[in-house]
């Protein structure tokens, strides 16, 4: 409310020159829209392959404008984690973090499930032949070796472009800690998802047992899928909470996906991710630190043109689809 009013009176006290001008700075307040015809093209571009972005398992590409879809690619593997997929999630999403082009983010996985989870075929060398010749060091590389692997989902959290999980047919073991780092989730009216470490014959260690009570709320529900391992199906996915979201198939699903990021992109990026990660802050603070950490944000980022723009845009009754936010 504070933050509302502080910008209602910045707004209201800004000389008229600063809406209807570029300002000293060189930035044009103009807030044409784009027609119709010009977002309807955009919207059927082709996806390009992202710059930069070259990996074994995953394939990252410029789905539309400001949007990546990044894509786990092991099709022939049930896009199973292998050793590559560990490393590079890490370097993609530190590139994503960075890239002021991008404003939001769509994971989805190639083929005909999201993911089978971890490639154990490929990672047994690291899990059942730890490098160490005694209890101490072999426990040292282990400690290590888990917090990298730790590191690969939250990556995804720590990114302040909102993430959008659409998930199809199975998602598996670390599908399930992957999909709960993400903000947002979609799901396709097949999909699944199982907490399958206790088959294996470990504790789920890199974020399922820390972010999945969060998520749902149900700590008993929890229990009861990292007990068992069994499945929950799309509709009980979505009345825990663990979605938002059921669509008839992956296509409507990915549409669905894209819309909405194409939607928060359309937004100010400072606003969008500077909500990011005043939520983070929040779940993991009190109310009332989460509110001093948010004077302490907005103390600078109110400051920002793209409030004057926003709600020039709103008094002149245009889509914000129109209006040029600066990169971020």
């Amino acid at each position: 409310m504070a933050a509302a009013m502080a910008a209602s009176r910045r707004f209201r006290d800004l000389p008229l020159w600063r809406l209807t001008a570029p300002t000293h700075l060189g930035l044009n307040l103009s807030l044409r829209p784009m027609s119709s015809s010009a977002q309807d093209e955009a919207s059927r571009a082709a996806p390009s392959e992202a710059p930069h972005h070259n990996y074994e398992s995953l394939r990252v590409t410029a789905a539309q404008r400001h949007i990546l879809h990044v894509q786990l690619n092991r099709p022939e593997k049930r896009n199973a984690m292998n050793k590559a997929f560990w490393s590079e999630m890490v370097e993609c999403f530190n590139k994503i973090a960075q890239d002021a082009d991008c404003r939001a983010v769509v994971i989805s996985g190639a083929g005909k499930m999201f993911t089978a989870g971890i490639d154990l075929v490929d990672m047994a060398s690291d899990l059942l032949q730890p490098q160490g010749d005694d209890v101490a060091r072999i426990s040292w590389y282990l400690r290590s070796l888990i917090a990298r692997y730790q590191e690969t989902f939250s990556v995804i959290e720590k990114c302040p472009k909102p993430v959008i999980a659409a998930i199809h047919g199975g998602c598996i073991g670390g599908g399930v800690d992957l999909i709960t780092a993400c903000d947002i989730r979609y799901c396709a009216q097949d999909a699944f998802f199982q907490v399958k470490e206790v088959d294996v014959g470990l504790a789920a260690d890199v974020g399922t047992l820390q972010r999945l009570p969060r998520v749902i709320g149900n700590q008993s529900l929890v229990n009861e899928l990292a007990f068992t391992a069994r499945k929950m199906m799309a509709d009980e996915a979505l009345s825990s909470g663990l979605v938002s979201r059921i669509f008839p198939d992956k296509e409507v699903m990915l549409d669905a996906a894209f819309n909405l990021a194409a939607e928060i992109s359309s937004k100010s990026p400072v606003a969008v991710q500077g909500t990011k990660i005043n939520l983070l802050y929040s779940r993991d603070h009190s109310v009332a630190e989460g509110l001093n950490y948010m004077t302490s944000w907005n103390m600078s980022m109110l400051q920002t043109q793209d409030i004057v723009k926003s709600v020039q845009a709103a008094m002149e009754k245009k889509e914000l689809k129109g209006v040029t936010f600066s990169k971020l």
